[in-house]
């Protein structure tokens, strides 16, 4: 038995030992797959980078052991330079045959590294070159597995509109990291209006020294809002000098992008202490299980890996090198390689030649499977769109103490919102009050948000410029100390409005006035010269009656405009009342008088169509008839017709005819009152083309815009005249154009008006009128030599907008100053404190009182009485349609005795012979025979057919049907039968006629 069992158990040993040697077989067969990483290992970026990616390759073939290939990392060095990292990255390509590389980790790296990768078809996937410029490469083997630093700017400029900043300055490192930024930057700042009116770049080698320097430029500086973009190891640098200085203090704001974000809590507390009240930008992270359990682990083993480094934190970078090994990983087991080898034409022992770089054969498969790799990793949904990792959700942080607080986050949805929920678009984007995020402390430990700016030149005063106006001195008035030569007194309304606008603002804004003059006291120049010295920084603004034109605001910047506005023209006025005879046809156009003129005849024909049968007025001879209806109609002019209106129709048409005479005659007597009694003050003239026809003199205030508008009006120089004052204009006007004077002036409205003032009932003004937006302050940058006047611009359709208000402030172009003037503007207009300063320079109380005696004489048109003509023609044409039908109804027996083939002209002249015909059936009609005399003629009545010729009728004209004086009609009775006529006479004999029906009686005539 024991024989028996000793085979079975040697059976079963060999057994187990064949499938054990089947198990090591199949575990040999895991195939290794070469992949190359290139880091700058002494950089704390290379480090976490370095750490999380043995980790991933540890924690992926952890839970993934029945995957079959394995990846094996060949690291090199790139020591912090673009040529190790090229070098570094073609050894691992040529010599090691690395199927993709990791890194490296800057965007100048990267550059050719990607180049190089593209050549030999090696995946290179990169978590720290966020440069957008890699992208423009277009290399299909170019992988980021990080959000490209472009994608924050809309993030930063969320933050500078919500708090209402209008200059921002960019401070970036002078290297492809810096650099790649700045446009998309810009670019969307000015999307939402904001300037950035100074670029700071600042060499990553810069010394303290340098960065001071740079830093007191920016100090002195009215922008007080910088947006930093650089890598950590600078950035600490230039904000420990900005708190040095004195940068870090109130009114200061600091904007820093994720390149520093990312890394400040790694460093140690001084920074931190530097960047105290600055606000970041950085990708939002959702806290995941899984992500604070690989914290716990990722601390221990990098505190292992580098006892040397302190206060490390993992940061996204090293989220996106751990996600990026997981994807490379997945991609290689997904692409099912079998064989991994590189094409060579060329063998060379060079370590670094670029003639013999082999190509991988696998390549496009790779970035393929990359391409479609879609899981869930530490930093969220992980996928590539078009190569790049897709957009998220930014956080913003505000470093507070030695560490940050979470004010809230900006996603493309709805932009800034406090808290990550569903939240309506409009209520977030669009909201205006108040930046929706949480309580922030700025530079200077205060909660008082920055306005953004300050005053220039450290503290120094404004340096406003004021024109010397030597005429209208009622808006400025410079006056000299003819010893000192030095302007003693500035004054006039345009310089009390200032003062009282700068007394509004909520800071204090220190300023001094500069006469715009020479030596002797006298101009310096145009207003557009005035301006001109805005943008070369001479000056800081401009005060005075400074005029907005659409090209000037091209180079500077104007407030609200606090007085009326429009370029006008002056012109004398002279009494132009009616003396000729034929004045009392003026009141009323002439369309007026021939419509009024139809309407009567009109009105006249319908009451006598209405009255003609029953109304013995209106009947005779037709002379008679004809003049009775004519003098009926214009009777009613005066009210005085004697002719009695019977019928109601008649008397509905003659209702509505009085009161539209009634209203006419009482506007044609009014109208020709005013043109007898009142002055009629008209202007000499009233198109400016008749002046170019007549080619007479015009002119125009000495130093303005206006001689540009006259000269695209294809005025000739020797047509401008100039006047300095408005007694020079006044003089001007006296002597006339053919005298050397002029025959109109353009000049704008405040000015205008201030002149019609003070020569009350000589002049007025009239169109043109060219809009302009007024006089204002004015800022710095305004064009150099101004275009000539403005005078290139097209004129007529309004192409170019000038601005005729009197403009507080010229400022620069962008200046933070124009809002805050403007708002105290509308504070000092829209109290009475204008009114008070208007009565103090233009006496209101001793304007004149009859500026606005001329009044229009124009006469009265036809369309202003069309309502009422439709009313009475409609009346008038109701009644003769309800009169129209009721006759045709009574008589129509006559249509049934037509013959179908009967003219149309013998049917009508029948019917008229009819309705010429006195109707005595109508009760009116046998009133008026009753009060003639009882005339009752005996009539007989005709025959009728199949009947008896012969029938009397009875004498009473009751009893007859159809009964006259005398008869004279016509019937057809055949077609090919004349017509026979019966004429009834008052003795009673008569003729038999033909009727078509035994039931009707005969039609007797008058």
């Amino acid at each position: 038995m024991n024989n028996t069992i000793k085979p079975h158990f040697h059976c079963l040993f060999c057994l187990f030992i064949l499938l054990l040697d089947k198990l090591v077989v199949t575990q040999n067969t895991t195939v290794p797959v070469n992949v190359g990483v290139v880091l700058d290992f002494d950089s704390l970026v290379g480090k976490i980078g370095w750490s999380c990616i043995n980790m991933a390759v540890s924690d992926f073939y952890a839970t993934h052991g029945g995957y079959k290939t394995r990846l094996v990392l060949n690291a090199r060095d790139s020591n912090e330079d673009v040529v190790g990292a090229a070098a570094a990255a073609l050894d691992l390509i040529k010599n090691v045959e690395v199927q993709a590389i990791i890194g490296p980790t800057t965007s100048m790296q990267a550059n050719f590294v990607i180049k190089l990768g593209n050549k030999s078809r090696v995946p290179i996937i990169t978590f720290s070159a966020r440069s957008p410029s890699l992208t423009s490469l277009g290399s299909s083997y170019f992988f980021r597995s990080a959000q490209s630093s472009s994608s924050q700017v809309k993030a930063i400029s969320a933050i500078v509109k919500a708090f209402g900043w209008r200059e921002t300055v960019a401070i970036y490192e002078d290297n492809q990291f810096g650099e790649s930024i700045i446009p998309c930057l810009t670019e969307s700042l000015q999307a939402i209006n904001v300037r950035v009116p100074y670029l700071s770049v600042i060499s990553p080698s810069a010394t303290d020294d340098q960065i001071d320097r740079e830093l007191y430029k920016l100090m002195a500086m009215q922008t007080r809002v910088f947006i930093v973009h650089m890598r950590m190891s600078l950035g600490s640098r230039l904000l420990a000098k900005a708190k040095e200085i004195g940068m870090m203090n109130e009114g200061y704001a600091w904007i820093v992008t994720d390149g520093m974000t990312n890394l400040w809590r790694s460093s140690d507390s001084s920074t931190i202490d530097s960047m105290h009240g600055v606000l970041g930008v950085r990708t939002y992270v959702p806290k995941l299980k899984k992500l604070e359990a690989f914290k716990v682990r990722w601390q221990r083993k990098f505190q292992q890996d580098n006892p040397d480094v302190l206060n490390a934190e993992l940061s996204i970078l090293g989220l996106w090198a751990y996600d990026a090994t997981f994807a490379l990983a997945m991609a290689i087991e997904k692409a099912g390689f079998s064989d991994f080898h590189f094409n060579k034409t060329n063998v060379s022992s060079s370590a670094v030649d670029l003639e013999n770089v082999g190509v991988s054969q696998n390549g496009p498969q790779l970035i393929q499977a990359l391409s479609s790799i879609k899981f869930s990793g530490l930093t969220g949904y992980y996928h590539f769109v078009n190569r790049q990792l897709h957009s998220s959700v930014f956080q913003i942080v505000n470093v507070n103490g030695n560490g940050e607080r979470r004010i809230g986050f900006w996603t493309p949805e709805n932009g800034l919102v406090r808290r990550l929920k569903p939240v309506n678009r409009k209520t977030s984007i669009n909201s205006s009050s108040k930046p929706n995020l949480g309580p922030i402390i700025w530079p200077g430990d205060t909660t008082i948000v920055p306005r953004g700016w300050d005053n220039p030149r450290n503290g120094s005063k404004l340096r406003i410029g004021v024109p010397v106006n030597n005429g209208f001195s009622e808006f400025v008035k410079v006056t000299w100390d003819p010893i000192s030569q030095k302007a003693t007194l500035i004054e006039g309304y345009c310089i009390d409005v200032f003062a009282a606008v700068m007394a509004k603002m909520p800071y204090a804004v220190p300023y001094e006035f500069i006469p715009f003059a020479t030596p002797e006291g006298k101009s310096a120049g145009s207003y557009n010269d005035l301006i001109d010295q805005v943008h070369y920084g001479n000056y800081d603004a401009v005060v005075g009656d400074t005029t907005i034109v659409a090209n000037r605001s091209l180079y500077v910047d104007f407030t609200m405009p606090y007085t009326e506005s429009g370029v006008s023209m002056i012109v004398p006025i002279r009494d132009n009342r009616e003396k000729n005879p034929w004045v009392f046809l003026k009141p009323l156009t002439w369309d007026l008088w021939v419509a009024s003129g139809c309407f009567f005849l009109f009105i006249g024909f319908v009451v006598w169509v209405l009255e003609h049968r029953i109304n013995q007025d209106f009947r005779g001879s037709p002379a008679h008839q004809v003049g009775t209806m004519i003098w009926f109609s214009l009777s009613t002019i005066v009210f005085s017709h004697r002719e009695r209106v019977v019928s109601n129709l008649a008397r509905f048409v003659i209702i509505i005819w009085c009161f539209v005479v009634l209203i006419l005659i009482q506007s044609y007597t009014a109208s020709l009152t005013s043109l007898l009694t009142i002055k009629q003050l008209q202007p000499t003239v009233t198109d400016i083309n008749e002046l170019l026809k007549r080619r007479e003199s015009v002119g125009y205030r000495d130093g303005s815009f206006v001689e540009g508008i006259l000269m695209d009006l294809k005025f000739h120089k020797f047509q401008l005249k100039k006047y300095k004052s408005p007694d020079e204009l006044d003089e001007l006007f006296t002597k006339g154009s053919a005298n050397g004077g002029i025959s109109a002036a353009l000049d704008e409205v405040p000015l205008i008006e201030l002149f019609l003032a003070k020569y009350c009932g000589k002049y007025t003004m009239v169109e043109p009128t060219f809009k302009t937006a007024g006089f204002g302050f004015v800022s710095p940058y305004s064009i150099s030599h101004f275009l000539s006047c403005i005078g290139f611009l097209p004129l007529y359709g309004l192409a170019f907008v000038l601005i005729s208000n009197l403009i507080l402030q010229v400022f620069p172009k962008g200046s933070p100053l124009v809002v805050d003037v403007s708002r105290g503007i509308l504070n000092v207009t829209q109290s009475d404190e204008i009114n008070q300063i208007e009565d103090k320079w233009f006496k209101k109380e001793t304007v004149c009182l009859d500026r606005n005696v001329s009044i229009s004489s124009n006469s009265l048109g036809l369309e202003s009485f069309s309502g009422l003509f439709l009313i009475a023609g409609t009346a008038s044409l109701l009644a003769l349609v309800i009169f129209v039908a009721m006759f045709l109804y009574e008589q129509r027996h006559v249509f049934l005795q037509f013959d179908p083939e009967t003219p149309i002209w013998r049917r009508i002249h029948t019917m008229s012979r009819f309705f010429d015909q006195k109707d005595l059936s109508s009760r009116t009609s046998t009133n008026d025979q009753n009060g003639e005399g009882s005339y009752a003629p005996s009539v007989q009545s005709t025959g009728f057919l199949g009947g008896s010729p012969n029938t009397n009728c009875p004498p009473s004209p009751s009893s007859c049907s159809n009964q006259t004086n005398s008869l004279e009609f016509v019937f057809l009775v055949q077609q090919e039968s004349p017509p026979v006529n019966v004429d009834l006479t008052p003795s009673g004999s008569a003729t038999p006629e033909i009727f078509p029906s035994p039931e009707r009686s005969i039609e007797l005539a008058n």
